[in-house]
């Protein structure tokens, strides 16, 4: 079966051959005539087969040529249709939703390559980039508009766009959309929309709630579904690679200085760890760089410009910023941490083995991720082949950790403690320069005693009195020469070294210590501390 056996307007056939697509795809022979029938969708494929293309060219077709029931009677609405300020604007036919910027760039790219030949204005809209500009291409009246779900919300919010005679809303990456939260945000698009309209819902895999999502928003929806269910493309190897797990920074570096690993998508699980191996592997002398959704608009479009060209061999990347990324013949997908959903496995290797061409997904897998391994085996249905590099062996002794312990990532141990230290590393740590309160009687609570002591690390919530000067008595009292020594001689001058330091922590006591006054005796209202007791009057210090 070829395209032209599909219905499609000369002009679309056009394009698809200055794209070198010579027959279609699994979903697009299905589903390509049940959205020029006008029917509802809930559609599912291999990631990589051809989904954009499936719903792109019949609603370009259906924007030339008309559509069946109530989108060829709005046919007529852009010439002659007014808006609410009055002004002869032709409204937005068609609404893409995407998950993510990437997604909306690559959507709206493939609307402008295969409406190359047909009058069709298009524009993307999201967010991280300027609202001004964004407003002015929804001024020049785009039929086709592809956003993200935020940055559509602050445009309808703006009265910047104008989604009531919207007359087909396509869901892409529904499974996306409603693993990042965004079925609000799709409740109050919906709700901007006419009632009357042909929804088309595509995804990578079926899940329970896309399921359900398409029960609530499609009328009688008819249902393509090319392969089983999060199954993986048949054109990419996979192959388990067992490593240590402070080691797979070095096997990466290996297995891509020796050819093994040419240009390769390498997938972290957290934006600050594909920063950090970026950073690594440069320093490694690898051209490396990193694309995840902290980086702005245009660093991400560099960085997966300079990707695709060549000029950079690993470009790391987190699983949603790599989300619907379309790399031609990219030959390795690297999951360097394996994912917490298995089902973020196929959508990661489905970014290699894409149109015709194959590839190879090498997963990079310490002794912690055993468990996340056996979830995704038992996804497939199928075990993963195993290797092991010759001098990266791992150590058959080394423990599992919990993952969610490992703050620095893959590759990161937690602090080991000694089993001496354990219960000396369990006990608070004292702020730098505050101290301990000093024991206060208030409401009738017990003073501190020795029978009685204030719990330890307690402080409470009234202000510290003032400390009053000690009662000295004339006995106490030391004699002139005992006081300053000789004349013109230090304090200090004379006492050795043990007793000029007792006389410091006596003027001077550290924190949470209690100062030694003479004449005190226990009960006396001067707290002992643990590990220290009080002087007595007469009693000799030992220090």
């Amino acid at each position: 079966m070829s395209f032209s056996t599909l219905g499609l307007a000369p002009e679309l056939l056009h394009a698809v051959a200055d794209e070198g697509y010579l027959d279609p795809t699994p979903v697009q022979r299905e589903a390509i005539p049940l959205v020029l029938a006008g029917r509802d969708l809930l559609a599912s494929a291999q990631t990589g087969t051809g989904k954009t293309a499936a719903f792109v060219l019949p609603i370009l077709q259906m924007l030339t040529t008309g559509s069946p029931g109530e989108s060829a009677h709005r046919a007529d609405l852009p010439t002659g249709a007014a808006r609410h300020d009055g002004s002869h604007r032709r409204p937005v036919r068609i609404l893409v939703v995407e998950p993510t910027r990437e997604l909306a760039l690559q959507v709206e790219e493939s609307v402008r390559t295969y409406g190359a030949h047909l009058p069709i204005r298009s524009t993307a809209i999201f967010g991280g980039v300027g609202f001004e500009g964004q407003a002015r291409a929804l001024r020049r009246s785009p039929e086709v508009v592809v956003a993200t779900p935020g940055r559509l919300l602050d445009h309808s919010g703006q009265a910047t766009i104008d989604l009531s005679a919207v007359d087909i809303l396509v869901l892409d990456e529904a499974d996306r959309l409603l693993d990042m939260g965004f079925i609000p945000d799709i409740r109050r698009i919906v709700a901007l929309l006419p009632r009357q309209r042909q929804t088309l819902l595509f995804s990578a895999t079926f899940s329970d709630g896309v399921r359900s999502l398409a029960a609530a928003l499609l009328h009688d929806p008819a249902t393509v579904e090319v392969a089983a269910r999060n199954a993986p493309p048949d054109l990419v190897s996979q192959v388990v690679l067992r490593v240590d797990r402070d080691r797979k920074r070095a096997l990466l570096s290996h297995l891509i200085r020796s050819g093994r690993v040419q240009q390769a998508l390498v997938f972290t699980r957290t934006k600050h760890g594909a920063n950090r191996l970026a950073e690594q592997l440069v320093s490694d002398g690898i051209d490396a760089t990193a694309i995840h959704g902290n980086k702005s608009q245009s660093r991400r479009v560099r960085s997966l410009a300079d990707f695709k060209s060549g000029r950079v061999a690993v470009l790391v990347a987190t699983d949603l910023a790599a989300r619907g990324l379309d790399i031609e013949s990219l030959p390795h997908v690297v999951n360097y941490e394996l994912p917490m959903v298995p089902a973020d496995y196929v959508h990661r290797i489905g970014r290699t083995g894409r149109a015709s061409s194959p590839g190879e997904a090498i997963s990079l897998v310490c002794v912690d991720e055993a468990k996340l391994l056996r979830e995704i085996e038992v996804l497939l249905g199928r075990w993963i082949p195993a290797e092991v590099v010759a001098g990266f062996e791992p150590d058959r002794n080394e423990r599992p950790q919990p993952i969610r312990l490992r703050s620095g990532g893959a590759g990161t141990q937690p602090r080991r403690v000694p089993d001496g230290d354990r219960a000396a590393s369990r006990r608070p740590i004292p702020e730098r320069g505050r101290e301990r309160p000093a024991p206060q009687r208030a409401g009738g609570s017990r003073a501190p005693s020795p029978m009685h002591p204030a719990p330890v690390g307690r402080q409470t919530a009234a202000p510290r009195a003032p400390r009053e000067a000690p009662v000295r008595h004339e006995a106490d009292r030391p004699s002139s020469r005992q006081r300053s020594g000789p004349a013109g001689a230090h304090p200090e001058q004379g006492r050795s070294p043990g007793e000029q330091r007792r006389a410091r922590d006596e003027r001077h006591p550290g924190p949470g210590e209690q100062r030694r006054v003479p004449g005190a005796s226990i009960g006396a209202g001067v707290m002992p501390q643990r590990g220290r007791r009080i002087v007595l009057p007469g009693e000799r210090f030992a220090g």
